[in-house]
């Protein structure tokens, strides 16, 4: 890898070096008592400490204005406290402290202050590109002239979210500044052996921005390539790579001895340390004795003495607390409204229309993904609302499905109301690191300071001969993730109504899309109509079985219960139309009254859904049942494409209606 460039820093008069070697201070105070803690056993776990390179956190965070954005990685509070967060609050949380900065829910990992702008540290490796895209994203939409730092890595730095989030940031000329810290360490194998090419930021050059190799541990060189990269990226410019070379002074955790590495190449780096390079550089330049640094430096550590101790006789989360933060409060509690005209709409126009009113309504909302503007999407969905809203609100974006979701979420955290189209909900395989790691969990590990107002929509089920890997119904995934909400319309009504709530929601939302069902018809009300989530629907009354169908199924479930009507059997069908939050008690109640019951899904019944309300209906209705729930659904095998065998895999009308029979003792 290459060495690190000389830079010129210019006339030390002309830069915050005083400044500097403060944030730096504080930030080693800060980690040493970090680590002195974990050292002792006083704190739980483990944490990475940033011992050796402020220099880059500092260096960066000066150059930057206070309502810029940045985003962090492992050694996050380094950052947080470069950005100014105080002591206090910070060992509180690494404390797991009530009066932490996310009251002891993220802890040394995920530590985030959202009104410093620091949008929080991830712990898996790069996910915080793409959000920091995001945030690129937003105010470029929203016609500021924040910038984003994006700290990461040199590990990071060959993760698919790296090619990813710099294709996106150049493509679009977003205000992000990729920042990699390379201590020359992938946890414990060397850099060198796993990363190719002369060094990290001459990969630059294939997405057309400026790339640069700084000494990381010389704050003025740092702080000069951000502010010049800040500037550049305020005019419109675009974004910029630099890789800071630094070293971690301790090993990749406070459980890890390093042993692995090399004492003459520890002890040659920390002869490198970055604090007394700049001490010495400042007071070589007169601008300070000394005696006057030590007395300064005294002060910051004894202040960081008092917040510990203050910090660790802060009281522990009460039990409340661990229920406590998952989901943001709905601001407008959607209800159902009616302007009193009813079209004929597809399900397909349906979402169209949602889209369309919402963005009319609301100029935060944008909408994103492959192919969506110009073609309208793989199922032109959105055919027309780029030349309806325009290119900076309607985009196409890359192949890059984790990137996109991650974008949408940091998009939301910096004030859209993103919507973003995977082609396929199959694809969502790509991108369950920033649905499942950040999208679900944000709002909890930041103590409730954030929310995420984002949709994801993606077309899920069986369309014909398109194959095992886009044909899958696979809600179970999202449905069992504590912090998403997840919306599955089964007609034209249902689909504008529960996409604009979606939209509205302050969480993020899995919206799934029946394929099946984009050319069905149906009434949609006209203008501002509604669904209210966990509100489920009874789409056909009846008395003697509940059968709770999901998505594509349930308008056969009306079909079979109105051709069973014909030998006298009333089947009452419910549509739960949103899975997370659930309306189980509509269920109940109708099971109650019912007496059994069937669930009727195209998914897998193995660890489904429906399996789950099978067992709530066993559970809580068990005395009113007069024969064990029922479950029909795809057998345990992937799709095939020949349509032979595809005919096989779908639950029908007929299944359903034999099962009635069964149930009944009429079969």
């Amino acid at each position: 890898m290459a060495e690190a460039a000389a830079v010129d820093t210019g006339n030390a008069d002309a830069l915050p070096l005083r400044e500097l070697l403060r944030g730096m201070w504080k930030v080693r105070a800060f980690e040493e008592r970090v680590g002195e803690l974990f050292a002792r056993a006083a704190l739980p776990r483990h944490s990475h400490l940033y011992l050796g390179e402020e220099a880059v956190a500092v260096g960066a965070c000066c150059a930057v204005r206070a309502q810029d954005y940045a985003t962090s990685t492992h050694r996050g509070h380094g950052h947080l406290i470069a950005k100014g967060a105080g002591f206090e609050r910070a060992f509180a949380e690494i404390a797991g402290r009530a009066t932490g900065y996310c009251k002891g829910k993220g802890g040394t990992m995920h530590v985030a202050d959202l009104s410093l702008g620091f949008l929080g540290a991830i712990s898996i490796v790069g996910g915080g590109i793409p959000i920091a895209v995001g945030g690129g994203l937003s105010a470029r939409v929203r016609g500021t002239d924040q910038v984003t730092l994006c700290f990461f890595g040199d590990g990071a730095a060959n993760h698919g979210n790296f090619g990813e989030g710099l294709n996106i940031a150049a493509i679009w000329k977003l205000p992000v500044i990729f920042i990699c810290e390379n201590n020359q360490w992938n946890e414990y194998t060397p850099t060198g052996r796993v990363t190719a090419g002369p060094s990290i930021a001459a990969r630059a050059v294939g997405y057309g921005l400026p790339g640069q190799v700084l000494d990381g541990n010389d704050a003025p060189a740092v702080y000069e390539a951000v502010r010049d990269a800040a500037a550049r990226a305020r005019a419109g410019e675009g974004p910029t790579l630099l890789e800071c070379v630094t070293y971690r002074a301790r090993g990749h955790s406070t459980g890890d001895p390093a042993r692995y590495r090399d004492p003459a190449e520890v002890e040659a780096w920390l002869a490198k340390d970055p604090i007394a390079r700049l001490e010495q550089r400042i007071v070589t330049a007169g601008l300070a004795t000394v005696e006057e640094l030590e007395a300064e430096k005294a002060a910051i550590g004894c202040d960081a003495d008092a917040a510990l101790n203050s910090a660790l006789t802060a009281p522990l989360p009460n039990h409340e607390a661990l229920t406590e933060d998952i989901y943001a409060p709905t601001a407008v509690a959607p209800s159902l409204t009616r302007s009193g005209r009813v079209d004929e709409r597809t399900y397909r126009e349906a979402i169209t229309e949602a889209l369309r009113e919402e963005m009319a309504r609301d100029s935060r909302v944008v909408l994103f993904g492959e192919d969506v503007a110009r073609a309208g999407g793989a199922f032109k969905v959105t055919v027309g609302l780029q030349a309806e809203f325009g290119e900076s609100r309607v985009r196409d974006t890359p192949i890059a499905e984790n990137t996109l979701v991650g974008m949408a979420l940091g998009a939301a955290l910096t004030g859209l109301r993103p919507v973003c189209e995977i082609m396929f909900v199959d694809l969502m395989a790509l991108t369950m690191d920033q649905v499942v790691n950040f999208g679900a969990k944000i709002r909890y590990m930041t103590g409730g300071q954030a929310m995420v107002p984002a949709v994801v929509r993606a077309p899920s089920g069986i369309t014909g001969a398109a194959g095992a890997t886009h044909s899958q119904s696979l809600e179970a995934w999202f449905y069992h993730i504590p912090g998403l909400k997840v919306a599955m319309p089964s007609c034209p009504a249902d689909a504008k109504g529960l996409l604009k709530t979606a939209i509205r929601d302050d969480n993020l939302v899995i919206f799934l899309e029946q394929k099946s069902l984009y050319n069905t018809r149906g009434p949609v009300p006209a203008g501002e109509y509604l669904v209210p989530f966990g509100s489920a629907d009874i789409k056909r009354p009846g008395r003697d079985i509940t059968v709770v169908a999901t998505g594509a199924m349930v308008q056969l479930a009306v079909d079979a219960g109105d051709r069973l009507q014909a030998e006298g059997i009333e089947i009452e069908v419910i549509d739960p139309r949103c899975l997370v939050p659930l309306d189980i008690e509509t269920i109940l109640t109708s099971v109650q009254k019912t007496n059994r019951a069937i669930i009727f899904e195209e998914a897998v019944p193995r660890g489904s859904v429906g399996s789950d309300i099978a067992a709530t209906i066993m559970t809580d209705a068990f005395d009113y049942l007069d024969a064990p729930v029922v479950r029909i659904g795809a057998p345990p095998v992937p799709v095939p494409f020949s349509p032979a065998l595809e005919g096989l895999i779908r639950p029908t009308a007929d299944r359903l209606m034999a099962a009635v029979r069964s149930i009944l003792g009429k079969g």
